[in-house]
């Protein structure tokens, strides 16, 4: 009996996962990145007639490529948390399963999210920029940041990597954890962390940490009115997807020296331009998506995905199902 077959549609699938899948399925690896500009085209034109989709790349799910992949695909997973650049709506409206990876990634993005708060708020870009052109100065009053002890560190989504942030955060004598989303965590009160409004969060936070999923209610959730609402000593830092924050409005708060920085590791687009004016700030920390960027991590979201695809296939509930 002939294997059932999965397309892997980026070249960059750990072998750890590889490995998985081939013990039970044909696996096929498509051989281009994202960026190349055969990726697309070659994932149309070979898409069509697996029972499975590892679909590990930017681009988007669309309802053009669910056609071109024809009648006798089964399952399709994201080697990620997120799941905004797959049709979910088109996916059940055609019965497929989508499953995801979160949990795996929370530890390696908290890890990120806690060195992108210390390094906007101490100001690393711009030491780094002088040391580099060889203007390091010095003097008591040179390259002043905020520090962390006794502030207060606002969660805009208390998840898993919310809440894995606070428990690093502790260590650092926060003085108050405060969090908003659509409901009470049950694992809030444990963690210290008190639920208040977004606009209350926005008003008392000296550190915003936003780690809520990318939806359409959370598209630009942080817009030019709700930065005004920010302290100007505050600290902004988004690890969730470049579209929560309305990028012009964020630009000219920190122009302006409206709020104190950003450390951002997600942006609209990914990669973001070399000359969009965000980068050229010097108190804005971007870094290029590095939030899973671990050999363990990436390892696990791949066995994870792999998993998820043969458990479906074998008519068993995926480790995680979307839909």
């Amino acid at each position: 009996m002939s294997l059932k077959r999965v397309l892997v549609v980026n070249k960059t699938f750990p072998k750890a996962g590889l490995e998985l899948l081939q013990t039970k399925l044909e696996a096929t690896v498509l051989p281009y990145l994202d960026h190349q500009p055969e990726c697309l085209p070659t994932i149309k034109k070979n898409i069509f007639g697996y029972d499975a989709l590892i679909w590990n790349t930017k681009h988007k799910l669309t309802e053009e490529i669910l056609d071109l992949a024809g009648p006798q695909l089964k399952v399709v997973t994201a080697m990620a948390s997120g799941f905004d650049h797959i049709d979910v709506a088109e996916l059940i409206r055609r019965g497929l399963p989508l499953g995801n990876t979160p949990n795996v990634l929370d530890d390696a993005v908290a890890d990120i999210t806690v060195g992108l708060l210390i390094g906007a708020a101490r100001g690393f870009k711009a030491g780094i920029q002088e040391v580099e052109r060889g203007q390091w100065k010095y003097g008591v009053q040179w390259s002043l940041g905020r520090h962390i002890a006794g502030s207060t560190v606002g969660i805009v989504g208390l998840g898993g990597v919310g809440q894995a942030v606070v428990q690093r955060l502790k260590a650092f004598n926060v003085g108050k954890f405060i969090y908003s989303g659509r409901s009470d965590k049950p694992e809030a009160a444990s963690l210290g962390a008190v639920r208040v409004s977004l606009e209350d969060l926005l008003k008392e936070s000296d550190f915003v940490v936003l780690c809520c999923p990318f939806t359409p209610e959370t598209k630009h959730l942080i817009t030019a009115e709700r930065l005004k609402m920010m302290k100007n000593t505050a600290v902004l830092v988004n690890i969730a997807r470049g579209g929560v924050i309305d990028q012009d409005a964020l630009y000219e708060a920190l122009k302006e020296q409206r709020i104190f920085a950003a450390g951002l590791d997600v942006t609209t687009p990914e990669p973001i331009p070399q000359d969009h004016p965000l980068v050229a700030l010097p108190n804005c920390f971007i870094l290029p998506h590095l939030g899973s960027a671990t050999v363990e991590t990436r390892d696990a979201m791949a066995k994870m995905s792999a998993t998820n695809v043969i458990l479906a296939l074998e008519g068993k509930p995926m480790l995680h199902q979307v839909c």
